[in-house]
């Protein structure tokens, strides 16, 4: 079993569910800052108002829907659960180029014909950010014919180690 220990410093997706399922049940373990942990034999449910960076982990939430709920309920198994450092190139950036979104997943979770490049969580603090910013701020796309320069350039920053600057030269 999963305990308080092996989820420090670990890199989780965990899967909102419905509230129900704990209903009337007492947390098997609660932590200071008011998160809720159920244990079972497969998987764990932590009931928070706060996902994301969690003490000393990364923790991302998948919701269910948009709703503007603050108290969640996951469910992760054990198995979903990887180890953290800051050393480690363990770390790939996935982008959801409809919703414009830019996520960063743990190389366990990584498919095989996937061509992103592993990092540390550093450097993919980094690059997201800079994703994010070519995401938003679309104006340097003028200078391109391309109208699927976005795309193009931002598939090249997830799977290359080149500079944003280097990246826009190939397409010019």
């Amino acid at each position: 079993m999963l305990t308080k220990s092996t989820m420090k410093k670990s890199f989780c997706i965990w899967t909102e569910v419905d509230l129900q399922i704990i209903d009337n049940q007492k947390p098997d373990f609660e932590s200071l800052s008011g998160s809720q942990y159920f244990y079972l034999n497969k998987g764990v449910y932590r009931l928070a108002d706060h996902w994301g960076r969690t003490a000393n982990s990364k923790w991302r939430l998948n919701p269910m829907n948009a709703d503007l709920r603050k108290v969640r309920l996951g469910f992760a198994h054990f198995s979903d659960f990887h180890p953290d450092n800051l050393h480690e190139k363990l770390y790939f950036i996935e982008v959801d180029f409809e919703q414009q979104l830019v996520f960063f997943n743990h190389k366990n979770n990584k498919k095989v014909d996937c061509e992103a490049q592993l990092r540390t969580a550093t450097e993919t603090t980094k690059t997201i950010r800079k994703i994010r910013n070519l995401l938003e701020n679309q104006s340097w796309t003028k200078h391109f014919s391309d109208v699927n320069i976005i795309k193009k350039v931002v598939k090249e920053i997830v799977k290359s180690d080149k500079s944003v600057l280097e990246i826009k030269k190939m397409f010019l």
